[in-house]
């Protein structure tokens, strides 16, 4: 019986198992990244290489989160976390231990420095730093796969404060972490609120991302007519 198989009869033990299953492990996915396709009865899980070394409980742990996206609602059950799942969870809140720096940008490490200091008494650990995508709508986010932080790039030329703010925003979920339940993971959490209503200024700072996305939308308009 491989990985999937039992995965899933552990997951969903009244339920028939109909289907073919293909594991691989590969380098196109982002460190410890996985996904799962369905296609008529073949059933794919794609794992990013470095999980191949991992012990197989925990990987049947990530298979299991997987699948739950796939058939909980199709089910329609009720769904303990299981030991598996529960090791997971465990063990995707320790990657950034075990994650070596490998990208940081100049600015984002300055702000990184300024808030670890003011907000966090120095005490963590340097993730990775990046820009990413022009996003106005994804601002920011924190990767416990990879244990890094990104900014969407239209902040490229915001004062310290706005992107402090966005950086404090993310360390708290590098420091907080998350909380499963029902077998669902919770991020803003009301500890994780009553944190981020600490930031000085916190409102006029949010006015002013408002505005630079409005900008940045308008620039784009005016791009795309320009060149249509």
């Amino acid at each position: 019986m491989n990985l999937i198989q039992r995965s899933f009869q552990e997951l969903f033990p009244t339920k028939e198992f109909q289907y073919q299953t293909i594991l691989k492990y590969n380098k196109k996915l982002g460190d410890f990244n996985a996904n799962i396709r369905l296609q008529s009865n073949l059933l794919q899980i794609n794992m990013n290489h470095k999980w191949k070394t991992i012990d197989h409980e925990i990987q049947m742990g990530l298979i299991q989160h997987l699948l739950l996206k796939l058939f909980a609602k199709r089910y329609k059950t009720k769904i303990k976390p299981t030991f598996n799942i529960e090791l997971y969870n465990a063990f995707i809140k320790k990657i950034p231990q075990m994650t070596k720096i490998t990208h940081v940008e100049p600015t984002l490490l300055l702000s990184f420095m300024r808030v670890n200091e003011q907000f966090f008494h120095n005490l963590l650990d340097q993730p990775n730093l990046k820009w990413g995508q022009d996003s106005k709508t994804k601002l920011a986010h924190y990767n416990f796969h990879n244990d890094t932080v990104v900014l969407s790039s239209i902040f490229q030329q915001a004062s310290e404060p706005i992107i402090d703010y966005l950086m404090y925003h993310e360390l708290l979920h590098k420091k907080q972490q998350f909380y499963t339940k029902n077998n669902r993971s919770y991020f803003h959490t009301t500890k994780f609120k009553q944190a981020e209503d600490l930031y000085p200024n916190r409102k006029q700072i949010e006015r002013e991302i408002n505005q630079i996305i409005k900008n940045s939308k308008r620039k784009q308009t005016l791009f795309s007519k320009l060149f249509s």
